[in-house]
């Protein structure tokens, strides 16, 4: 998927640019600039996950799955970057007003890089549902926001061209577009963030885990102290389980398996760890 991303946003990045030189217009520089944050992004993505999809080792024994974290960061980064960029291009605008060239021909050469933006978008945003991908989710999620900027862009310039003094519109879009692709690039750090501190995993999520628990426990049997945390796509789950203080060590590994196998069938790449307790008495932990 990051290799896909790559190759549209080299392609896409050489019709934007076609299209700014065959019309001087600032929105479609602006988006033009984008297309070179898409390509540094698709980079950025393609190398995150060839780290995080590499088994643990002695250094790394959790996995390598927060990988997809820096990629989602420096992908909200970029973001931010690109949106100053253009809305400074576009300012400047304001103060040299110019007269647009060739918005036909640059108005096709727009549309059909907004197209394949859209429609790699929308497979990468099925493929990052499926495989539960931060990483895959950010990159698409900035292809798509780069067709809503072409969709901004190539609505002012056809109105441009039918109405050519109103081509104010033209750094007036591009100034819009920079301040909305802010808040995609905001909720990708914020996303970051939470993911790289351990965030627990959603509400939704946790009540789920707690009821495939209790599902499982036989009578006597009960459990407390549920922490978890999502790393990448890997769900991290445990829990103190107590028992009845005569059950057998065979009988509560058999419990724990059916817990873990439950929970693997209902919460996909969920690692679970399970500290078994006497119900009778809850011992402190030893210093």
């Amino acid at each position: 998927m990051a290799l896909l991303s790559i190759a549209t946003s080299i392609v896409t990045l050489a019709l934007k640019f076609g299209a700014y030189f065959l019309t001087d217009s600032v929105s479609l520089l602006s988006d033009a600039l984008e297309a070179i944050v898409n390509l540094a992004a698709g980079l950025v993505a393609f190398g995150a996950l060839t780290i995080a999809d590499q088994p643990p080792d002695d250094r790394h024994t959790y996995g390598h799955d927060k990988a997809e974290y820096f990629s989602s960061g420096v992908e909200g980064a970029l973001i931010l970057a690109a949106a100053v960029s253009i809305i400074v291009t576009a300012s400047a605008r304001f103060l040299h007003p110019v007269m647009l060239e060739n918005l036909g021909p640059g108005l096709i050469v727009g549309l059909l890089a907004a197209a394949m933006n859209l429609i790699t978008a929308r497979v990468m945003l099925t493929v990052a549902r499926e495989h539960d991908s931060i990483t895959i989710e950010a990159d698409a999620k900035h292809l798509m926001t780069d067709v809503w900027t072409s969709g901004g862009v190539l609505g002012g310039l056809l109105i441009i061209l039918f109405v050519p003094e109103w081509n104010i519109l033209d750094p007036l879009i591009a100034v819009a577009v920079g301040i909305h692709i802010i808040f995609t690039g905001i909720e990708l750090l914020r996303r970051t963030v939470n993911g790289l501190m351990d965030t627990a995993l959603s509400p939704q999520e946790i009540r789920r885990t707690a009821n495939l628990i209790q599902a499982q426990l036989p009578a006597g049997a009960s459990f407390h102290d549920l922490r978890t945390r999502k790393a990448g796509s890997r769900r991290f789950i445990e829990f103190h389980l107590l028992v009845p203080g005569a059950t057998s060590v065979n009988q509560s590994h058999a419990l724990c398996d059916r817990i873990e196998y439950s929970i693997a069938n209902h919460l996909s790449k969920a690692s679970v760890t399970i500290h078994v307790e006497p119900a009778e008495t809850e011992a402190p932990i030893p210093e």
